[in-house]
C-alpha cells in the first residue's frame, strides 16, 4: 500500500507506537494518572496525523486548496524568484486541530522542489512567508502553465515533509506532503490564468474545497 492512503501519515508512527506503549505499561503497573495522561496524548496524535479520504471535484478547471485550514491572506503580488510575473498569493493557515496533510490543488507536474531554511514565526504572521523554514513545489498544468505550492513552517512545526518528487505528474487533490504542529501552505497562480472565488476568513478542506477556477487547461 502506498504510505500516502494510509488512514494515518506515516509521520505520526514514531509518536503514536510509542504513546501506545507508555500508556499500556503505567495502566498496567497500576499508575493511573500517568496512564491517562499518555492515553490523551496517544489519541491526540491519532487525531493530528489523520489522513481522511477526500474526493475532489471532477470539474478540470477547479483550482482546490492544498491545505485543511482558513484562509488568511489573498493579495495580488509580483513573485520574483520562480515564476516573475503577477500573480494572485493565497494563503491558508492550519491551526494545531486541522489535517495537516497537504495536496495538489491542480493536476500538475512537479518541474522543480527548493526547500529554503529559515525563522519559524508564527505562520500567521505576513514575514513567515518570506522569512520562515519553507518548501517550494513548482509545478505546470499539461497545457503548461506555472504556478507554485509553499509548505512553510511555523513556530511549532519543525519539519516539512514533502512526499513529491521532482518529475512526478501529480492529480489534482493527491498528497504532497505534510508539516507538523501548525503551519502554513501558500499558493501562487498567475492572476492572468484563474478567477478567484475564495474569500479571506473561510474554512477551507484540502483536496475538496474550491478556491477558484482556470482561465483554460
Amino acid at each position: 500500500m502506498n504510505p500516502t492512503t494510509y488512514p494515518i501519515a506515516k509521520e505520526g508512527f514514531i509518536f503514536i507506537i510509542p504513546l501506545l506503549a507508555l500508556t499500556l505499561f503505567f495502566l498496567l503497573i497500576g499508575y493511573l494518572i500517568l496512564g491517562i495522561v499518555f492515553l490523551f496524548l496517544f489519541l491526540f496524535s491519532l487525531f493530528f496525523f489523520r489522513n481522511p479520504k477526500r474526493n475532489p471535484p471532477k470539474d478540470e478547471k477547479a483550482i482546490v486548496s492544498p491545505a485543511d485550514g482558513k484562509v488568511i491572506e489573498i493579495s495580488s503580488i509580483y513573485e520574483e524568484k520562480f515564476l516573475k510575473k503577477d500573480v494572485i498569493k493565497i494563503s491558508i493557515f492550519m491551526n494545531l486541530f486541522n489535517v495537516h496533510i497537504n495536496r495538489a490543488p491542480i493536476t500538475a507536474k512537479v518541474e522543480n522542489i527548493k526547500y529554503t531554511p529559515g525563522k519559524f514565526l508564527p505562520a500567521n504572521s505576513r514575514d513567515s512567508s518570506i522569512k520562515n523554514e519553507k518548501n517550494t513545489l513548482l509545478m505546470a498544468t499539461q497545457i503548461g502553465f506555472q504556478f507554485l505550492l509553499v509548505q512553510i513552517a511555523g513556530i511549532i512545526a519543525r519539519r516539512i515533509v514533502c512526499y513529491a518528487k521532482k518529475g512526478e505528474n501529480l492529480l489534482k487533490g493527491e498528497i504532497v506532503g505534510m508539516i507538523r504542529f501548525g503551519s502554513r501552505v501558500d499558493l501562487y497562480i498567475p492572476k492572468d490564468i484563474c478567477e478567484i472565488s475564495v474569500k479571506i476568513g473561510e474554512k477551507v478542506k484540502a483536496g475538496e474545497t474550491i478556491l477558484g477556477y482556470l482561465n483554460e487547461v
